[in-house]
């Protein structure tokens, strides 16, 4: 049996095939949620610690940050789903994957390191250090997904990361706070509208 397409010719075949990778180079596949949702979660934690530890002086205060526990339920529970509904998935997709999945491993790395030496001896430099954490992959999946937002919001973490070596615990929690909002809430909404505009 003949086939007479005249589209299916080597060439032909070249093309379709170059369509179809610069179509998934294309596809932008990163709506920004878990971005807005980690970057909302942190800054209430951030900010209602500071008023409880200000307004209250509340030694229990540093319980509000099992809200994130929360949103790591929800994000996994999120994240199965999305996967599910994927039509696509994009060599770009992969990698910011596993940039979050290295600074996920970093970040209960450390928690674990501390949690030995003593959370007390380290309090002063906690803040930082996530700052420090918070900017890596940050920057690296601005540089990936060419958003120049995120990248910002990366040297910004690292910059605030410097500053907050120099100021009391209490205070660093606003540095974690704007950190939020230059890093993980303004690119996220700058993600949700590139995906809107993509639909």
């Amino acid at each position: 049996m003949q086939y007479n397409d005249s589209s299916m010719t080597p060439a032909g075949n070249l093309q379709l095939i170059e369509s179809m990778i610069n179509q998934a180079k294309n596809k932008f596949t990163e709506n920004g949620h878990i971005y807005l949702i980690w970057g909302w979660t942190v800054l209430i934690c951030s900010l209602g610690h500071f008023i409880l530890l200000q307004l209250y002086n509340m030694q229990t205060a540093s319980q509000i940050w099992m809200l994130t526990w929360v949103t790591a339920i929800y994000q996994i529970v999120y994240s199965i789903r999305k996967k599910k509904k994927e039509a696509i998935k994009t060599y770009t997709d992969d990698i910011v994957g596993f940039i979050w999945l290295t600074f996920i491993v970093s970040m209960v790395l450390v928690a674990f390191i501390i949690a030995r030496a003593g959370v007390s001896y380290f309090t002063l430099f906690l803040n930082p250090l996530f700052l420090t954490l918070y900017g890596i992959p940050t920057f690296l999946s601005g540089i990936v997904l060419r958003l120049t937002p995120l990248k910002i919001g990366g040297i910004s973490c690292w910059l605030l990361a410097v500053l907050a070596c120099f100021i009391p615990y209490d205070y660093q929690l606003l540095l974690l706070a704007a950190a939020m909002v230059a890093a993980w809430i303004i690119p996220g909404y700058a993600l949700q509208s590139k995906f809107k505009k993509q639909q």
